[in-house]
């Protein structure tokens, strides 16, 4: 026990000359600023909210507000069908119940998610399909969304992949036109067998040339064919309206590559987690997206 204790005081005797090695700060001039502490990123990243689908469906609008706050996330997209309740039904004044429950809470109702598509061989279905997307977006200017997404859902079989690509455009167009004469915006997923691909997202962007028609970039694998993520993304980037993003541990995705795009152009829509699976504690599943998705930003101490 003396010998150890001999030992480290020798030892930490050695080591005093070397504490002297560094001089000690001398007087500051006068009006000198302390050096600033180094940085730890940016405090404020990409918007984020979530998507009603499937995580946060059995939630109604009060569980939604509270929950979504604790997170610390900004906006919902409610997916049609979930316990919220918007939908179509509605009277004149639930739907003003709706836009005053968000109104005055931090959360932002952004999108009301439908599942209206116009793919179909028989014109009544997608003559019902724009029908039902206009009455969509009628609910969404009475409860305070600012947009109604919808989506493609695969290819005729009947007539070239570019027949059916242009009579989705046409519809879009009467649909984004629509929106656009009410202040709002058509997001179009980027979803369907073959529809999903990027270059087939474009062209149906071109026929319909509305300004009312934004691209909801859905983080598909198809992402990384045709050319791959930054080719596919440059084809529409001036088109993202909002971003929808699977479980972020999902390693055959390059989230950090995504979410480096979206910075580069300034995206200012909302990236919302899309998680499939339904959790027994959704909230900490939400939380650890958040988490995770500060992280792929560079972020870190708490939110702003």
């Amino acid at each position: 026990m003396r010998a150890s204790r001999r030992r480290f005081l020798t030892a930490s005797a050695g080591a005093v000359p070397a504490l002297s090695l560094s001089p000690a700060p001398g007087p500051q001039p006068a009006g000198a600023r302390a050096p600033e502490p180094p940085a730890i990123g940016p405090r404020k990243g990409l918007p984020v909210g979530t998507v009603t689908y499937n995580i946060a469906k059995d939630w109604d609008i009060d569980t939604i507000i509270r929950n979504l706050t604790e997170v610390g996330m900004e906006a919902v997209e409610l997916r049609t069908s979930h316990r919220h309740g918007v939908e179509l039904s509605l009277t004149k004044a639930e739907r003003a119940e709706v836009k005053k429950r968000f109104a005055d809470s931090p959360i932002r109702l952004a999108s009301l998610g439908t599942t209206c598509e116009y793919h179909s061989d028989d014109p009544a279905i997608v003559r019902r399909n724009v029908e039902e997307t206009k009455a969509w977006l009628q609910l969404a200017a009475d409860v305070g969304a600012g947009s109604v997404k919808v989506r493609p859902n695969g290819l005729r079989k009947d007539v070239a992949p570019d027949v059916t690509l242009e009579q989705i455009g046409k519809a879009l167009k009467e649909c984004g036109d629509a929106a656009a004469e009410q202040g709002l915006k058509i997001q179009l997923e980027v979803h369907g067998s073959e529809t999903s691909r990027l270059p087939n997202i474009r062209k149906i962007l071109d026929h319909a040339g509305s300004p009312g028609l934004r691209v909801c970039w859905n983080s598909n694998q198809t992402d990384l064919l045709d050319g791959g993520l930054e080719s596919n993304f440059r084809l529409v980037q001036d088109r993202i309206g909002q971003v929808h993003m699977r479980d972020l541990y999902l390693e055959e995705y390059p989230w950090r590559r995504l979410i480096g795009l979206l910075q580069g152009i300034n995206f200012g829509g909302y990236c919302f987690a899309e998680l499939g699976q339904p959790s027994c504690d959704g909230l900490r599943a939400l939380k650890y997206f958040q988490g995770m998705f500060r992280t792929f930003q560079g972020i870190e101490g708490p939110a702003a």
